[in-house]
């Protein structure tokens, strides 16, 4: 550590920056960032907390999980969205994010085969902690024809009411096969017009949004307080439009961060599905996300 952070005085931003890159402890690194930002009136602190999608460091994970998650913590990272639980009860891991000072405000979790299902699903998301249980991603049978969305839209609002019973918010996160045309429209607005907006909410992958050729400004604009929670992951120039870390494509997240909490956006969770580092991958982004 340098001595300008164990001494106690303040960071400029860009040093900050510097170090958060490098791996320093988020709890060093984050305070001191404000410090920075505070004093220098013509940098604004945007970003006061950067949320992972946890299915980044899943191989990681699997290996170590304590460790990983001590890890996700040194990188800046102050809450978590979860995609998988590894054996372990919901009391051990609201223990271990505790150790950390992580807080877990959502997580996503498949549709049970049947609605009966949404019960054990919501109590360990409570046991948990979380606050916003999300549906990640579902099969052929629920898309392609508008019947087949249709018949999603009904048991996402099902699950929804139960999730409102329960005490918690209740999400879709999309890919980019929401966007597909079915006749004159799209999945994604079938979904979105016979779902019950006060209770179904949004979390936007905005990568997979612009795979699409979408605008996710756009999207936030047309549900203004519905689209609560995004995914923030980089995109390569068309038509590739390949998978990078935040930062290191073309997707204008400063402008899409800042419009998109005007519009309702409460956690945004950085994100890449096949990271060839994870752990230098999220340390990667979260660095990026500070510029936000």
């Amino acid at each position: 550590m340098e001595p300008s952070a164990a001494s106690g005085s303040p960071l400029s931003r860009r040093e900050a920056l510097r170090l958060l890159a490098a791996g320093v402890a988020g709890s060093t690194v984050l305070p001191a960032l404000a410090t920075a930002s505070s004093s220098h009136a013509n940098v604004p602190r945007r970003i006061d907390r950067i949320g992972l999608q946890l299915y980044t460091v899943r191989t990681a994970l699997s290996k170590d999980l304590e460790g990983t998650i001590a890890a996700v913590a040194a990188a800046g990272i102050t809450e978590l969205e979860f995609a998988g639980y590894y054996n372990k009860t919901p009391a051990w891991w609201s223990a271990l994010l505790k150790t950390h000072h992580l807080t877990a405000p959502a997580t996503h979790e498949a549709l049970p085969l049947t609605d009966d299902g949404w019960s054990a699903i919501l109590d360990r998301a409570k046991g948990v902690g979380h606050d916003i249980v999300i549906v990640p991603f579902v099969g052929p049978m629920y898309r392609g024809t508008r019947d087949n969305w249709m018949k999603l839209a009904e048991r996402l609002n099902t699950g929804a009411q139960q999730a409102k019973a329960a005490g918690l918010q209740f999400a879709y996160h999309n890919h980019d096969f929401e966007f597909a045309p079915v006749g004159d429209t799209t999945g994604y607005e079938i979904l979105t017009a016979n779902t019950d907006a006060s209770l179904v909410k949004l979390e936007l992958d905005m990568y997979w949004a612009v795979k699409a050729g979408r605008d996710p400004l756009e999207i936030m604009t047309a549900h203004k307080g519905r689209v609560i929670c995004c995914h923030v992951k980089d995109a390569s120039a068309a038509p590739e439009r390949t998978m990078l870390d935040v930062g290191a494509g073309t997707i204008d997240f400063k402008t899409l961060l800042a419009k998109g909490r005007a519009l309702g956006l409460k956690h945004w969770f950085i994100e890449h599905d096949q990271p060839a580092d994870p752990l230098a991958s999220i340390r990667a982004s979260a660095a990026a996300m500070l510029r936000y």
